[in-house]
């Protein structure tokens, strides 16, 4: 007896496919993986100043050790010492000069890897110091940049500035954040037969296998890259694994034997890019009811020594620098600073969370300023339909439910009822105040680089019925793998038991984009089904053929296959297929439609669709510590049909307490010497169990499809939700307001720690 519906297809709620290895300790990743015979561990040696010209690099007291192997520097890279991803010049080891403390200018390698750390330690780094630039305002005073500034604008910001009935000024520090990835950056190379075999914990293989064959001066296709999970990644593992990846394998093909390099955390901090740090200047015109009538904003961001993927980076700042708000007259302008700090990167949002943030603040400020609500003020500035569905770089919003969704939170939360019991709490006690805060997300979805919205896919059914899936996402943890699978299952109607999903190889998928930009699924997914399509249409026409019937009669039921009147197990077609010599494997391939930007004009159409939730926030602050607690958070999501709404629901909250992370406790410090002095758990602070909402609701919103066609329907939810972490910054701002009792301006940073709120509070 056959059931009448399959087992975890799309919208059924099954578990993560790797969650029993996870919690039982057999899910394997690169470490864990059986150690090659004659393998060597690899250490980075770092620069120990911030700017300054390398004269020389001894390593002769660590070769003097016993089982210390071998020593690289940059002039004996084979091919192009060079790693950028976009832009050149950016070194893998440090040739004349130095740009930041803990660039890599150095490898050893030994037998093992306790001796190629204490071989590193002997390694006599000496450079001539040169003064450092440091901070943001350092760059933009020297006009120093990594890429050319940028610009969105719209109407006329200058006139309208001026017939402003009411103006503000001001600026907000935004502080950057470490990926803090359980797995730390990991890549070994094993040579075999001229060919290099890569293991690399990343979340770009193709970038990977690029780079590695670049300075090893050989063709692609001569390196294999392989990744079968990431401990997490969060936009740490797109770009950063390069450096590991390729110092294992030029000592790899130096040596013929294995090499791994595993970073330990406090030097994975030291040398590893993060979120850019942000500093947003604005004046913003409005009128007496709150409505923005104009905004002038620059968005400085904190690039590092090197370009990276900082341009891109800024540009989804300035396209987010928006949120759920229509700016009739506005001029946003950014600059890629470049300073002697390491070079930041990717990190979940890519720049959206610092301009979202940027407008949020701002929004508080109107209100406080007129004395009202700031939801009243976020409400009256949405956008709306026709004259008021435009953005700053002119992209029609066509699918807005702002309006709709937080009329739904508010009302769910009980926001107004608690907003009144706040205040009359806060009236009866002096030391302890109490903030609300909702905030809402509006978040494109789609790369900004037109060229990256493509994937590929390979399925294969075997004999036996049972079906491999390959495709060139990876899993980092927030389950693409298994939403994948579900839609192959889908597509042939069977239990996604059959399915065997694996690790992403570049033999496999070739020119495979990151996983990054939320887009994980939206790509895979449709490339998947195009693959699974393929198959299945061919199944149709050998089936319709061979016993004589239409096409339209071929159904695929649960596990089986109806042909006219006839019923067949999914196993048996397959059989029968097989000894027919039908093609049971295909690729498939996906590129998303209507993306396009023109930097020329700042006009385009670089998201697909756009994500949407809101967020409520209560906290309770101590006004002689500065120490507060979340008690309570409501959130209302946006993610279309879900392809799994289990997991769905893991992001969101996951997301959330890691915004929360990134602006209360996540604080990064370098001394005046540039040198990261928050490089270990000691120092710096990331979210745990505690600091969970002792209230937390979650809810995805019901009955929301995508307008576009996605893979059924659903939308992108690795990256959103993680705004909804600012309701917890403002709701704290709205605690420090009470404290206050309403007098001036609050100037509050992020990340707004317990130090910052009581300086805030003395202010």
């Amino acid at each position: 007896m056959q059931d009448d519906q399959i087992k975890g297809g799309v919208g059924t709620q099954i578990t993560h496919d790797s969650a029993a290895l996870h919690v039982s300790g057999r899910a394997l990743y690169i470490d864990d993986l059986p150690e090659p015979e004659r393998l060597l561990h690899g250490y980075i040696v770092m620069s120990p100043v911030a700017h300054g010209k390398l004269l020389s690099i001894d390593p002769s007291h660590a070769l003097e050790l016993p089982g210390v192997v071998d020593f690289i520097k940059a002039s004996d890279i084979p091919g192009h010492n060079e790693i950028g991803p976009i832009f050149t010049g950016e070194p893998l080891l440090a040739e004349s000069v130095v740009e930041y403390v803990g660039q890599p200018v150095a490898v050893i390698a030994a037998e093992a890897h306790e001796l190629a750390c204490r071989a590193a330690d002997r390694i006599q780094v000496h450079c001539e110091e040169l003064p450092p630039v440091l901070s943001i305002e350092e760059a933009l005073a020297l006009k120093s940049f990594v890429s050319k500034p940028h610009a969105l604008t719209k109407g006329d910001p200058d006139k309208a500035m001026l017939n402003s009935p009411q103006k503000l000024k001001g600026e907000l520090r935004i502080g950057g954040q470490d990926h803090f990835y359980l797995e730390g950056q990991v890549a070994m190379a094993i040579p075999f037969e001229g060919e290099m075999k890569v293991f690399s914990s990343t979340q770009n293989p193709t970038e990977v296998q690029c780079l590695v064959a670049e300075c090893l001066g050989v063709p692609f296709h001569t390196v294999s890259v392989e990744t079968r999970r990431m401990g997490g990644g969060f936009g740490g593992k797109e770009t950063q694994p390069a450096i590991m990846a390729c110092c294992a394998a030029i000592l790899a093909r130096r040596n013929n034997r294995p090499v791994k390099i595993r970073v330990i955390r406090d030097d994975d901090m030291i040398m590893t890019g993060k979120r850019h740090p942000f500093l947003a200047s604005y004046e913003v015109g409005f009128d007496e009811q709150g409505r923005i009538l104009a905004l002038n904003m620059t968005l400085a961001c904190n690039a590092g020594n090197t370009a990276d993927l900082s341009s891109s980076i800024l540009d989804r700042a300035l396209f987010h620098s928006d949120n759920t708000y229509f700016l009739e007259h506005c001029r946003i302008q950014g600059y890629a600073c470049k300073t002697n700090t390491v070079s930041n990167t990717a990190f979940r949002g890519f720049g959206g969370p610092q301009g979202m943030l940027a407008i949020e603040n701002i929004i508080d400020e109107i209100a406080l300023a007129l004395g009202r609500d700031p939801l009243e003020i976020r409400q009256i500035n949405l956008y709306g339909v026709e004259d008021r569905n435009v953005t700053p770089y002119h992209q029609k919003v066509e699918d807005n439910i702002s309006a709709e969704l937080i009329d739904e939170l508010v009302q769910s939360s009980e926001y107004h009822k608690r907003r009144k019991e706040i205040e009359e709490f806060n009236r009866t006690q002096p030391l302890v105040k109490k903030g609300i805060a909702l905030s809402p997300v509006k978040f494109g979805i789609s790369f900004t680089t037109s060229f990256l919205n493509q994937a590929g896919a390979l399925v294969h059914i075997y004999k036996d019925g049972s079906i491999a899936l390959n495709h060139g996402g990876t899993e980092m943890g927030q389950g693409l793998f298994t939403k994948v699978a579900q839609v192959v299952a889908q597509e042939f109607c069977v239990d996604v038991s059959r399915i065997k999903i694996t690790a992403t190889d570049t033999t496999k998928v070739p020119n495979a984009s990151a996983t990054a930009a939320s887009s994980g699924s939206d790509l895979n997914g449709k490339a998947a089904q195009d693959a699974a399509l393929m198959i299945k249409n061919r199944l149709i026409s050998f089936l319709s053929q061979h016993f004589g019937v239409d096409e339209n009669a071929v159904e695929f039921m649960p596990n089986q296959v109806r042909i006219g009147e006839e019923i067949l197990s999914f196993d048996k077609v397959i059989d029968l297929a097989y000894h027919q010599r039908i093609s049971l494997s295909s690729t498939g391939y996906y590129s998303t439609p209507k993306i396009y930007y023109d930097r020329e004009t700042a006009s385009g159409h670089p998201f697909y669709y756009y994500a949407y939730g809101a967020c409520v926030s209560e906290v309770v602050l101590d006004t002689l510590t500065g120490e507060y607690k979340l008690l309570r958070s409501d959130i209302l999501h946006d993610v279309g049909n879900s392809l799994n709404p289990a997991i769905d629901l893991g992001q969101i909250e996951g997301a959330f307490i890691q915004g929360v992370g990134w602006l209360t406790m996540e604080e990064l410090w370098w001394d005046s010497k540039g040198s990261l002095k928050t490089h270990a758990p000691s120092t710096y602070k990331i979210p745990t169990c505690r600091d969970i909402p002792i209230d937390f609701r979650v809810q995805i919103k019901p009955n929301c499809s995508n307008r576009e066609e996605t893979i059924y329907r659903s939308k992108a939810v690795g990256e959103p939700p993680f705004m909804l972490g600012i309701s917890v910054w403002l709701a704290l701002k709205d605690a420090l307001g009470a404290a206050r009792n309403g007098s001036g301006r609050i100037r509050l940073n992020a990340p707004a720690t317990p130090e910052a709120l009581l300086l805030a509070l003395q202010a």
